[in-house]
């Protein structure tokens, strides 16, 4: 089913209540940023836009995502006619003002709030009023996150998981002012990219990290014990509780600077925790 909205006719979500977005931008060309405007021109068949201020990042997500489809046409994914119409859909800018027509915004830098708060306000005054502002922080408020904006309604969080052409979640948090109806239409998004969404109350971490950076940090601290070696420490973990890698192993590959961040993100006053 579908209804006009101005001169265009957009299909109704998942749920019938809203328009689900024709255009995606995504902003930073980085290993998250390109993946999810990965998954945007792939599954969902949006034409996007990655934005990064480095001309150097926007011409490596290119060619990362080129490598990607090369992998899939080997293994019989996708056919040789549709990797070339999803790479057709990817462009590039080092300008937010590419963003003026696009409906849908996902932020994917480094989790430095001053950074975000720079990103959102700009974004704020570039996209227009209809637009959906969402942010793939792993722990930072959302509703600190909207504050630097004049549509806290319209700004979500939507935690992709890394890689993310590989892993199925996304987990959706919603701000003390974000409205249903883009709380409906960021689900929609992300079914649409054939990913599983769950939704968390904004607390710093939300579910995944609440859970995985304690997780983490008990496995630093038995090492640092000398509780056991790193080896004997990841190998009880992952055939102890059938998890495909240890905790230590992880966190390299999550980054370790990224592990410190998230948990150095501050319990926030009321009413900014629900």
């Amino acid at each position: 089913m579908y209804r006009r909205v101005g001169s265009a006719l957009r299909p109704l979500s998942w749920r019938g209540l809203s328009t689900a977005p024709s255009s995606l931008g995504v902003i930073g060309g980085g290993q998250m940023g390109t993946g999810i405007a990965f998954v945007g021109a792939v599954h969902a068949k949006l034409p996007v836009i990655i934005v990064d201020t480095a001309e150097e990042k926007c011409q490596a997500s290119m060619k990362f995502c080129e490598k990607l489809l090369s992998k899939q046409i080997s293994k019989g994914k996708i056919s040789e006619e549709d990797s070339k119409a999803a790479l057709s859909r990817i462009s590039t800018s080092t300008e937010m003002k590419a963003l003026c027509e696009t409906d849908f915004v996902i932020e994917a830098v480094n989790e430095n709030m001053q950074l975000k708060d720079k990103i959102f306000a700009t974004l704020d005054d570039v996209c227009p009023e209809h637009a959906i502002l969402a942010t793939n922080t792993s722990s930072i408020s959302i509703t600190q996150i909207a504050a630097a904006t004049s549509r806290p309604d319209k700004v979500v969080g939507m935690h992709f998981m890394n890689p993310v052409p590989v892993m199925k979640l996304i987990e959706l948090i919603s701000g003390l002012r974000t409205s249903d109806e883009t709380m409906q239409t960021t689900r929609a998004l992300g079914e649409s990219m054939k990913k599983i969404t769950t939704v968390s109350k904004d607390i710093p971490g939300f579910i995944a990290n609440r859970i995985l950076m304690p997780y983490i940090n008990e496995a630093a601290f038995a090492l640092g014990e000398g509780i056991g070696t790193r080896e004997d420490i990841d190998t009880t973990m992952k055939l102890g509780t059938n998890v495909p890698m240890g905790p230590l192993t992880l966190a390299d590959f999550i980054g370790l600077d990224t592990c410190l961040a998230i948990m150095e993100v501050p319990l926030l006053p009321a009413p900014f925790v629900l």
